[in-house]
């Protein structure tokens, strides 16, 4: 792959999640930290608060899950393309508690045109607490215009 290639699709991917997070209140909500976004791939890290915690004092399974959808969001928006959640799941495997920071990463495994599929892993520290699947659809319509993104413009070289 080539260094404008690379920064192209980078650059792509930053400006798909810019949108996403302007425009979605839940995820501004959550406190979540963008940690990496490029095509096919993101990682967010959000810190469990008060609100997050069920009843019997661990992170809400819904936090978690919804932790994990907003990552999968970030990776499969990333080439511009408006696209949605068609399939879901997730397996807990182990508890987290309040101030625990997790981070979720999303791994693209396979896109077509019209659907593809995600793998996240949500660790806490190196122990791995939760798996979610997801498998996305493409609706239609760009995200953000393509003179937002950079796109068509010559890298410099130097």
């Amino acid at each position: 792959m080539n260094n404008v290639a690379f920064l192209s699709s980078r650059r792509l991917a930053q400006a798909c999640a810019d949108f996403l997070w302007r425009q979605d209140a839940t995820l501004r909500s959550l406190g979540l930290e963008r940690l990496s976004i490029e095509a096919g791939r993101a990682s967010v890290a959000m810190t469990v608060l008060p609100s997050m915690v069920n009843g019997i004092g661990i992170t809400h399974g819904g936090a978690i899950f919804t932790l994990a959808d907003t990552v999968f969001s970030l990776a499969s928006n990333s080439y511009n393309e408006r696209t949605v959640a068609s399939h879901c799941s997730v397996s807990f495997l182990h508890p987290t508690r309040l101030g625990d920071r997790l981070v979720a990463t999303a791994t693209e495994v396979v896109r077509s045109a019209q659907s593809g599929i995600y793998d996240v892993r949500v660790t806490l520290e190196n122990a791995v607490v939760a798996e979610f699947r997801a498998h996305s659809r493409v609706i239609g319509g760009a995200l953000v215009p393509s003179a937002a993104t950079g796109q068509g413009e010559q890298a410099p070289t130097s």
